[in-house]
């Protein structure tokens, strides 16, 4: 592999002179700018990123905001970063993860205008969101993962939960079941304003209402434990629930375990449908559970390339937001009720 000192070699000058042609930090001739770059041609040079993050005053790095939680990266949100590095390497793009706090929107500005990032994935997006506004009045490039209450003007991509929702209650319907639960994110998401806990709880209520059901949901930490709890909860509220749909992947599996101990049977008592999801995480349980899967992979791809296209186009029109729809993934824990 070719380096810098074998092109300065090759094209008869010193390396800092190769360094400026590459960079443009200093003036460099006609001429001998012209000798470098025959020379890196007939070498198959090519500049590494950080270089032509020099040429073009980009530091051709995209950070990603994902909040620190104590529940850690859930195995649907790694699905998203691994899509999101994916597609930003081949485009010559470096992914790198902040782990700010959804209240440092000042310390997330300050670092994009000091060059560390030439734009900002921002995830774990609330209904009011401080780092949104202070992102946009700052001007710098950013796609949320997720959406504000107000959007306009503003680049996402997203998850449809209402139609989500939606289609898991009418699968469950469709199967005979009247009385479903709904196992939700934490409380402290909820007061947060975390979209998808609220987006999700007014299309449950919303979905059961329209067909004369009752809505039984209950908010969970992201634990086992918490999921115990929770489908307690749930069955104190209506011992004859047939059905439990969850959005929450870790007190999931704590739920299923719940209904073991009690002695009830998934699906042949209890059916389990788990909403924006994976199936490589529903494989876990036994027998698999039955998902709406997360569009991660999708989701990561459609996010880096919106967040891309601001950064090369900042005056060109804004990409067209995106709203994907989980999609059904049988496994082994729904079936007609008893």
């Amino acid at each position: 592999m070719s380096t810098m000192q074998d092109v300065a070699r090759r094209a008869g000058v010193s390396v800092s002179t190769v360094s400026y042609a590459l960079s443009g930090a200093r003036p460099v001739s006609a001429p001998t700018k012209a000798r470098v770059e025959q020379a890196m041609s007939e070498l198959g040079f090519r500049p590494n990123a950080f270089a032509r993050g020099l040429a073009s005053r980009r530091s051709r790095t995209i950070a990603l905001i994902f909040p620190a939680t104590e529940a850690g990266i859930s195995g649907t949100v790694a699905e998203f970063v691994s899509s999101a590095a994916g597609t930003a390497r081949s485009h010559g793009y470096h992914l790198v993860l902040w782990p700010f706090a959804a209240h440092e929107a000042e310390e997330i500005r300050d670092l994009v205008h000091q060059g560390m990032a030439d734009g900002v994935l921002l995830m774990e997006v609330c209904l009011q969101d401080d780092r949104v506004e202070a992102l946009h009045a700052a001007g710098v490039p950013f796609t949320m993962i997720g959406r504000t209450e107000h959007v306009e003007g503003l680049t996402f991509v997203d998850i449809d939960f209402d139609a989500t929702v939606r289609q898991a209650v009418a699968h469950l319907v469709d199967l005979g079941h009247r009385r479903i639960g709904f196992l939700n994110h934490s409380a402290t998401s909820h007061a947060a304003g975390y979209a998808p806990t609220l987006r999700a709880e007014r299309a449950f209520g919303e979905a059961m209402r329209e067909r004369g059901l009752e809505a039984h949901a209950v908010l969970c930490d992201e634990n086992p434990a918490a999921g115990r709890r929770a489908m307690t909860e749930l069955l104190e509220r209506d011992p004859a629930m047939t059905a439990v749909l969850t959005m929450n992947e870790m007190a999931t599996f704590g739920a299923a375990v719940e209904l073991q101990a009690r002695g009830l049977r998934v699906p042949a008592d209890v059916s389990v449908l788990s909403i924006a999801t994976s199936p490589g995480v529903g494989a876990l349980s036994n027998p698999p559970l039955t998902t709406m899967h997360a569009p991660g992979s999708e989701l990561g791809r459609l996010a880096v390339l919106s967040l891309i296209h601001l950064i090369e186009e900042p005056d060109g029109h804004p990409p067209e937001p995106s709203l994907l729809v989980c999609d059904l993934e049988p496994g082994g824990t729904t079936a007609p009720p008893p």
